[in-house]
């Protein structure tokens, strides 16, 4: 066992929430409070994880089951277990390796890995890291000229499906992230750099490795026609000018032969559209609490989007995945499966590839705990009989 994964290996670590000290000691403030923050009063953020404790199981009680299935399909492609990895951006900067270990950690546990626009590695390289599908979320920054490119890329490197994310007409106002002046961090500037130094020079070994790897990557997987990969820095200004709309969906269908997902749904009419659109599954997201704050905990919308939808499309769901409880808890609410964001991006911050395993590692086995917890032989079979919804949940 290496030291990274003794420094992630129970006793120490037992759950998500145990890597998320190890991240915050390994990552200058900025990057960590990056990852860690939401938008606003961080509202949603809490609220995403609040929502779990309100759902209650009800288990089916003297039932023996010796083994538990946790396989399932999504999109036609055969998954271990309900979780796949969901994008983060800026994961270079968490840890070198960044979305490439993060894939290959998801191939190697029999899972899926989405990969973001807003990546530091190309991806060319994350796809040949894993042995499991692996989807391409798609921002339109660049504009659409550049957009064709990486779907382009996208299909002939092998993604299995295009993500498209619609809840980024601007980017969120994360207070941490004005305090702690990331935006200063990795602009051009040495001056509006000096206030925010102290923060990335604690943390020296970070530093350094963020330095032998070449300092701020420019975006690979966005290439400006005539210029070249979009500087990081270029990020939240061409966001505001890069929204995605119903008719920017329909184009994306046309351009893009495979599954096409909708990320970013929290209504039914929504949902309906996204559907309409052409899309093979949607994803019941509020990006983490980082963009709207105070809009609906996602497992809380999940059940109106599961009606909307009627079978149509299948439904995915991202937001507050800590345990395999939740994860348990969202199948039985209607979801296919679920992306998992932080909790994998605390392991890799803390540890790396070992980091994203033990992630994976956490949330499968909970999820197998409780299937035999609740008497429930596969995941197949989960319902919304194994649980209790609050009343104040019916919108109706």
């Amino acid at each position: 066992m290496s030291k990274l994964s003794r420094a992630v290996a129970s006793p120490r670590v037992v759950n998500i929430e145990d890597l998320r000290p190890l991240a915050r000691r390994r990552l200058p403030r900025a990057v960590f409070d990056y990852l860690d923050g939401g938008a606003d009063g961080e509202v949603t953020l809490a609220e995403n994880c609040n929502a779990f404790k309100e759902v209650t199981f009800r288990p089916h009680q003297a039932v023996t089951v010796p083994a538990c299935d946790l396989r399932t399909r999504v999109l036609g492609f055969d998954l271990s277990f309900p979780a796949m990895l969901a994008p983060v951006g800026y994961s270079r900067i968490m840890h070198p390796g960044g979305e490439v270990v993060a894939a290959r950690a998801a191939g190697a546990a029999g899972t899926a890995y989405i990969l973001s626009t807003i990546s530091g590695h190309s991806m060319e390289d994350v796809r040949a890291a894993s042995s499991g599908p692996v989807f391409y979320q798609l921002y339109l920054v660049g504009g659409r000229e550049a957009a064709e490119g990486s779907i382009a890329r996208a299909r002939v490197a092998g993604f299995s499906a295009l993500v498209a994310t619609i809840d980024t007409s601007i980017a969120g106002q994360r207070e941490r992230d004005i305090r702690n002046g990331i935006k200063e961090l990795l602009g051009g500037s040495l001056w509006a750099k000096v206030p925010f130094l102290p923060q990335v020079l604690s943390r020296p070994a970070w530093l350094i490795r963020f330095l032998l790897d070449g300092g701020i990557p420019a975006l690979p997987n966005v290439i400006i026609p005539g210029k070249g990969p979009m500087p990081l820095i270029d990020v939240a200004a061409a966001l505001a000018q890069a929204n995605v709309t119903w008719q920017d969906l329909r184009w994306i269908r046309e351009c893009w032969p495979g599954p096409l997902v909708v990320k970013g749904v929290l209504t039914g009419d929504d949902a309906r559209r996204a559907v309409d659109a052409g899309a093979a599954a949607v994803v019941v997201s509020n990006h983490g609490g980082r963009q709207l704050d105070c809009v609906s905990a996602t497992l809380r919308a999940l059940p109106e989007v599961v009606a909307a939808v009627n079978g149509r499309a299948e439904v995915l769901m991202d937001g507050g995945i800590r345990r395999g409880s939740d994860i348990v808890k969202a199948i039985c609410l209607g979801a296919s499966a679920v992306l998992c964001g932080r909790a994998y991006a605390y392991g890799l911050s803390a540890a790396g590839e070992a980091g994203v395993t033990r992630a994976i590692e956490i949330l499968r086995s909970g999820v197998e705990r409780t299937l035999k917890l609740l008497g429930c032989a596969s995941i197949s079979a989960l319902d919304s009989s194994y649980v209790s919804v609050p009343r104040s949940w019916d919108n109706s």
